[in-house]
């Protein structure tokens, strides 16, 4: 039982380490295509600047989702015999 206990743990850990790095590397990537993106057409900043938020907070919430799934596995214990 212990040793479920473990693995549970470390998948909790790995969701969420890989949640935040997938979050992390898309608002990084998502950055700097709006900066290149400003830079060619200033004029269309304010547009691309609402875009870029709204979808900062789409991938931040898909992270969410993660860290959620992760606390219900170490919490609520569902695979748990």
């Amino acid at each position: 039982m212990e040793n479920i206990l473990g693995l549970v743990a470390l998948a909790c850990g790995i969701i969420v380490g890989l949640g935040a790095m997938g979050a992390s590397i898309g608002i990084a990537l998502m950055g700097g295509k709006f900066l290149e993106a400003s830079a060619r057409q200033p004029e269309l900043m304010n547009e691309l600047q609402t875009k870029m938020f709204i979808l900062a907070g789409l991938i931040d919430a898909a992270f969410l989702i993660g860290v959620a799934i992760a606390l219900l596995f170490a919490f609520a214990q569902p695979f748990s015999l």
